[in-house]
């Protein structure tokens, strides 16, 4: 949808940049020329951008909610990586390790974990593996700084989004203002 509506803008291509399939805006100097080199009038030209706006709005949605997934996420596997550790401390002293975990939402089972060298972790689609607890280290590790990029990612595309929205609702208000003025001095001129 991104790109479809990026290849369809009245504006220059060579002003608008994109990032990660974001159509970027362009600021709208003149609105007099921009109309002429868009080919469309006023009106069209403000249903367009209103249009662009609501295509914002609904990366936004996508991405704020993606946001809040990593953002759930990342405490998840630093806790695991918690517990491998703990693992990892308490294996070789002959100490078990006494330890409430959750079955189910707000029900918790008691267990003794003698020595292990292996731990299962959950992958998602009911997906379940046991890695050594070396590897179940290494890949959460791995899950972790993963996690915390895409997150950096989200929040720089998040805030390139909002720059965009920013330019879009300014162009939308020069637009229409310019059209008001363009209305009152036909009217001036009609009465005259």
């Amino acid at each position: 949808m991104a790109a479809a509506a990026s290849a369809s803008s009245p504006t220059s291509p060579a002003a608008v940049t994109e990032r990660r399939g974001i159509p970027g805006a362009s600021f709208v100097e003149d609105v007099e020329t921009y109309l002429k080199q868009s080919g469309l009038d006023a009106n069209s030209s403000l249903a367009f951008l209103q249009e662009r706006l609501q295509q914002y709005k609904i990366v936004e949605m996508k991405l704020l909610a993606q946001q809040r997934d990593l953002q759930a996420k990342i405490p998840d596997i630093e806790k695991c990586l918690d517990v491998v550790a703990t693992l990892e401390a308490k294996k070789g002293t002959g100490e078990a390790l006494i330890a409430d975990f959750e079955v189910s939402e707000g029900i918790y089972s008691r267990a003794k974990i003698e020595d292990s060298d292996s731990v299962c972790l959950w992958l998602g689609a009911n997906v379940m593996l046991e890695y050594s607890l070396e590897e179940a280290k290494a890949l959460l590790e791995k899950n972790l700084e993963n996690a915390k990029a895409s997150l950096e990612v989200l929040v720089a595309d998040l805030q390139f989004l909002r720059d965009q929205v920013t330019i879009t609702q300014v162009t939308v208000a020069r637009v229409y203002n310019w059209d008001v003025h363009q209305r009152r001095i036909k009217q001036a001129t009609k009465e005259e």
